[in-house]
């Protein structure tokens, strides 16, 4: 389907932009530079999922490049396309007295589409790909996890704090054994980088479409998200490499890949990385499970096993995860599913429960009520410049952004920096437990933290 953007596109199935850009050989750099900004406030708006500025190999005398975005929905598109901002800045880049610009917009749909059989993991490449996408995968689990932790009432919610805040801490744990993954397989952690923030609500990264994370206070809503997440696979569910189903499925086939490329290559060709870059220690108050070093099939499953037992329980009919539970030693820990499961369900799990029975131990106290009402996906573009609630979200981002530098330092040979990360992460719940408690101008909700992406030049 072609379809001017001036135009509604009439669909709320997934579209693709494509627009050719045409300019002057000798204003081609600085047409990507105009680019760059004009589509930083392009991937701010709701639906956004990816997109790519192409250039040809060899140059002529006028250079066209090919732009290409992908939106969740029609419907987004056809808002984001009447969004002031960034009308204005698409006039800015085309009134440039220094740029030329020809182009040539339409918006499509996917009729066919094509895949490797299987998206099997086949080169050492490949893992660490897919490795940084394990990577960018836990980090998604952070931000909705801290909204959700935040606006709980400690006072009045103190045991759905102590659960949310273990899951956290586990995912945080999980991150840094992604790294420690992919370091050992000679790759280079990426955290401090856009993809890692895309807007909400998205998608899991390389994951299931129709699972769409969102940024909600604590209640029935953010319960149903977060278990889906940590939905367990079903017994006998395949490996898959993308798109997945479930997390599970995904490590399941990081799992066989490793294992296949150990076989054919030998396990000295796979695990290349310097020992140096491992992270040896990142234990966070409230979380169970310690860190990996890996550096042969050994550990590197072992890392595995920590990540989907902690997420899906210790065996995929079982709902234990192996460990004994952080705020209550005398218990045995339950997986984050069926820690989510608990908190719906207001019931422990107790010995002889099942996947299937449910929780049937004692009860656990939820006051939905106890919970900062804050407004499901802020963005800063919801307030005037100069506002207070968005020059706080602007310093929210700022320091958000900071962690991720810090940790991205700490997990590519820096590992003494995690300790620096322990103040910043001080600094984000203050700065969020601030923007929660704070109305919105007309009274509704409270505002929230947006986890919006700063570049590093704008830092200050």
């Amino acid at each position: 389907m072609s379809q001017s953007l001036e135009s509604s596109t009439g669909t709320s199935e997934p579209v693709v932009v494509i627009k050719n850009y045409t300019v002057p050989a000798d204003e081609a750099e600085h047409f990507v530079d105009v680019y760059r900004e004009n589509a930083r406030i392009m991937s701010a708006q709701p639906g956004f999922v990816r997109s790519r500025l192409h250039r040809p190999l060899a140059d002529g005398p006028d250079v066209r490049f090919v732009h290409i975005a992908e939106w969740s929905s029609g419907t987004d598109l056809d808002r984001a396309v009447v969004n002031a901002e960034w009308r204005a800045s698409l006039q800015r880049m085309f009134d440039d007295p220094g740029l030329h610009i020809t182009s040539e917009p339409a918006s499509y749909r996917v009729v066919v589409e094509l895949r490797p059989s299987g998206g099997a993991i086949e080169t050492v490449e490949d893992l660490r790909r897919h490795l940084q996408w394990a990577i960018e995968l836990e980090h998604a689990t952070i931000p909705p996890y801290l909204c959700a932790l935040y606006s709980l009432d400690p006072g009045r919610n103190a045991e759905a704090v102590q659960v949310v805040g273990s899951v956290l801490a586990e995912e945080m744990l999980h991150l840094a054994l992604a790294a420690n993954l992919l370091n050992a397989v000679g790759g280079e952690p990426r955290l401090d980088i856009p993809e890692l923030l895309p807007p909400y609500p998205h998608p899991l990264p390389h994951g299931d479409r129709s699972l769409q994370v969102q940024l909600v206070p604590f209640g029935p809503e953010a319960l149903e998200l977060f278990s889906r997440i940590e939905q367990p696979a079903p017994v006998g569910a395949p490996p898959e490499a993308n798109e997945y189903e479930t997390i599970g499925q995904f490590y399941a086939a990081i799992e066989a890949g490793i294992r296949r490329l150990c076989d054919e290559l030998g396990e000295d060709a796979v695990f290349t990385g310097d020992p140096a870059r491992q992270v040896g220690e990142f234990h966070l108050r409230g979380g169970g499970g310690a860190v990996i070093p890996v550096h042969d099939l050994k550990s590197a499953l072992a890392a595995l096993t920590e990540i989907t037992e902690q997420g899906e329980g210790a065996a995929r009919t079982d709902v234990w995860d192996g460990d004994r539970d952080v705020f209550h030693p005398e218990r045995d820990e339950v997986a984050h599913y069926y820690r989510f499961q608990e908190l719906k369900h207001g019931r422990r799990y107790q010995t002889g429960d099942t996947p299937q029975s449910g929780p049937t131990g004692e009860p656990i106290v939820v006051d939905f009520d106890a919970v900062m009402p804050m407004r499901p996906n802020p963005r800063t573009t919801d307030h005037p410049e100069g506002s207070e609630i968005r020059v706080a979200q602007e310093r929210f981002n700022v320091t958000y952004c900071l962690l991720l530098q810090q940790l991205e330092e700490a997990f590519n040979g820096e590992p003494a920096r995690l300790g620096a990360t322990v103040g910043t992460m001080y600094q984000v719940k203050a700065q969020a437990q601030a923007l929660m408690a704070t109305p919105l101008e007309d009274g509704t909700a409270t505002a929230g933290p947006t986890f919006e992406y700063v570049p590093p030049s704008r830092r200050t």
